[in-house]
């Protein structure tokens, strides 16, 4: 698809409006119609929900302040329903405060839009997510197709280059040509760097996805260098800290018996990218293993092979654990594709390294990756 093409699957999507004041449905209403898109009017938390289930839109911008049902009770609903849980939400509040932005991310809402809206941003921050919402949805069916038809594998890396790959570049592109034609407001310039940073994200999930169909076929080059995995994984703890702080669950880094000290290094050979996709699938799924208010210890072994051990106190399900690093191994998870562990498997292989997994009811669960040491 052409970036023109892009923009017109943006244009007329279906956006559903929920505010308790109908007024504000009207100013916003009419905004959103001048740009094309079909809106969908809710005045109340149930109505909204009702008419979710009925019109499935693109993307919903929520009031957070309603009586009876609020916003934020409004987006647990809607997460819970499978037809539903992807849908983007994006908060329209008059609150500013920023615990409450805070809370309404973890919740799953996308954004946030402050009253009274700026119109050139709220287009700009709408027409973004439902940029990325068709994205997404090209990239979940062609995944669909590849999974039914397996002829149509030798085709992965040109629909992600062309399909996905091409809009996205528009997406990371804009900001730069929007700050050339300026001049922008603090506010905007904050927009356009979450704009970017999103258009890059994508960037890289992509090349990751293509990454692993290479080293699934065996076809994978390695461009070995020295890494220091003090800084990965302080990356990968940064990027997960939301998650660990909404289940109140510490991620504790050992280097041997010890916190690693500040120039502390701890050097393996492998790909920078590589050890960060790894790693941080694997903490992050055992922060989610984790129980409410546990501990996930990391711990850097120097030995002949250095070695990594993540820990938890939670335990793989027993119809699992057999077929564990196996593809579209899963148990029990809202969302789980099955590919993560199954992706480290790789990566780990890939880079002359080994993976194991050792788990008990009593024990929790302990992953151990080794990689080879600097040459």
């Amino acid at each position: 698809m052409s970036v023109q093409g892009e923009e017109n699957s943006v244009t007329g999507s279906k956006i559903l409006v929920v505010d308790d004041v109908p007024k504000n449905i009207q100013v916003l209403g009419s905004v959103l119609r001048q740009a094309g898109h079909q809106v969908i009017p809710a005045t109340s938390g149930e109505q909204a929900l009702q008419s979710a289930e009925t019109h499935r839109p693109d993307l919903i911008l929520l009031d957070v302040m309603m009586p009876e049902m609020d916003g934020h009770e409004v987006l647990m609903r809607l997460r819970e329903n499978p037809a539903l849980r992807d849908t983007p939400v994006i908060f329209v509040t008059a609150l500013t405060d920023k615990e409450d932005e805070k809370v309404g991310l973890e919740l799953g809402a996308v954004d946030y839009i402050t009253k009274p809206i700026n119109i050139p941003i709220t287009l700009a921050r709408v027409r973004t997510h439902l940029t990325l919402r068709h994205a997404r949805r090209r990239l979940e069916e062609q995944n669909a197709e590849l999974i039914e038809a397996a002829e149509l594998r030798e085709d992965v890396e040109r629909i992600m280059r062309h399909d996905l790959k091409n809009p996205l570049q528009m997406i990371v592109a804009a900001p730069t040509v929007v700050k050339m034609t300026g001049p922008v407001n603090a506010e905007q310039e904050s927009l356009l760097k979450d704009v970017a940073s999103a258009g890059y994200r994508m960037l890289d999930m992509i090349n990751r996805s293509l990454d692993l169909y290479k080293m699934e076929r065996g076809d994978y080059v390695l461009k070995a260098v020295v890494v220091n995995l003090i800084q990965v994984i302080g990356r990968v703890v940064q990027e997960i800290q939301v998650v660990a702080n909404r289940k109140l669950v510490t991620i504790d880094l050992r280097l041997g018996d010890d916190p690693p000290a500040s120039g502390d290094l701890f050097e393996v050979m492998g790909e920078g990218l590589l050890c960060h996709s790894m790693l941080g699938n694997l903490i992050k799924n055992a922060v989610e293993a984790s129980p409410k208010g546990g501990r996930v210890t990391v711990t850097l072994e120097r030995a002949s092979d250095p070695s990594i051990h993540i820990h938890n106190l939670g335990a793989v399900p027993a119809e699992i654990r057999d077929t564990f690093f196996e593809k579209y191994a899963t148990s029990g998870k809202h969302g789980g594709t099955g590919l993560g562990t199954y992706s480290a498997r790789l990566i780990a292989e890939t880079q002359r390294g080994t993976i194991a997994m050792r788990t008990s009811d009593e024990e929790g669960t302990t992953m151990t990756i080794t990689l080879p040491p600097p040459s």
